[in-house]
């Protein structure tokens, strides 16, 4: 978001998209869906070479309910991406552990989980050092002077958000991979090419007709952000490393909640936060 680069009409700006980013975010989990198409076949011929035993199948399951965790991932990443435009990442990062107390208490509440009072105490401070977060973040001049304490709070909320509805997301991928026994890798590729529908076929051509401070005075231009990339190597660089980490993250994100829970996942998470904030403090 903060490197520039001369757009469709040569004129260098900030990378400012979004939009476009939450596309290459489903651009990269799709990639999942390739690969597991490739393990299955291979699978299928090792079968058919050899005498073995038939692994558990996993339940055929209505290509339609990957629209739900699409819809959640679509919104929670675009609200965290926006947000991020207002507040400092290291900032971002921390915000993002209210995803334990909205996974925690959702889970509760649909899949019928007992917490202890000792979970209860946990989420507790959580919320507490999310709220010292929030409000440092405010309050700190050295950390607001480029951006107006209205935005940044309106940034927080959105970050927050974004966590209640990614939470959501979680909850239902819990059900998808234990109740129906679908791939973590399956799940994560089918909601990646769900994704690059909706924003391709939807979204961004919405986002483009809407009234905005971008270039052609639209909210949200691809074709510059395309631009932009061409333009800028490093800008090209990072968008590609983002497009395959983030179908690493969400497969192995899927496989902890298999194995375990989606607090679990959650709380693993949120360990990312230490590293984050220390390249903060040194850049």
């Amino acid at each position: 978001n903060q490197s520039s680069a001369a757009g469709i009409y040569g004129h260098v700006h900030k990378f400012d998209h979004p939009w476009f980013q939450t596309l290459l975010m489903f651009y990269g989990e799709a990639i999942c869906l390739i690969v597991y198409e490739i393990q299955k076949r291979k699978a299928r011929k090792e079968a058919e070479n050899q005498i073995q035993d038939i692994p558990p199948q996993p339940e055929r399951v209505l290509t339609g309910i990957f629209v739900v965790p699409t819809i959640c991932d679509l919104i929670g990443t675009t609200l965290s991406g926006i947000g991020l435009l207002y507040v400092p990442a290291s900032v971002w990062q921390m915000l993002r552990g209210a995803i334990i107390i909205f996974a925690g208490i959702l889970s509760v509440v649909f899949l019928k989980r007992k917490m202890y009072p000792t979970n209860w105490i946990g989420m507790g401070i959580v919320m507490i050092g999310l709220g010292m977060v929030g409000l440092s973040s405010v309050l700190s001049q050295s950390t607001s002077s480029d951006v107006p304490k209205g935005k940044m709070i309106l940034g927080i909320v959105l970050i927050l958000l974004s966590q209640l509805v990614s939470a959501s997301q979680m909850i239902v991928e819990e059900v998808y991979v234990k109740k129906h026994n679908v791939p973590p890798i399956q799940v994560v590729g089918m909601e990646g090419c769900f994704g690059v529908l909706f924003m391709s076929l939807l979204v961004l051509p919405v986002c483009y007709f809407i009234p905005g401070n971008g270039p052609h005075g639209s909210y949200e231009n691809s074709l510059d952000a395309i631009s932009q990339m061409w333009n800028n190597p490093a800008i090209l660089g990072f968008g590609m490393i983002y497009l395959l980490s983030i179908s690493f993250y969400n497969y192995f994100g899927l496989s902890v909640t298999k194995s375990l829970t989606a607090v679990h996942r959650t709380l693993i998470d949120a360990c990312r936060t230490i590293l984050v904030w220390i390249i903060d403090l040194v850049i």
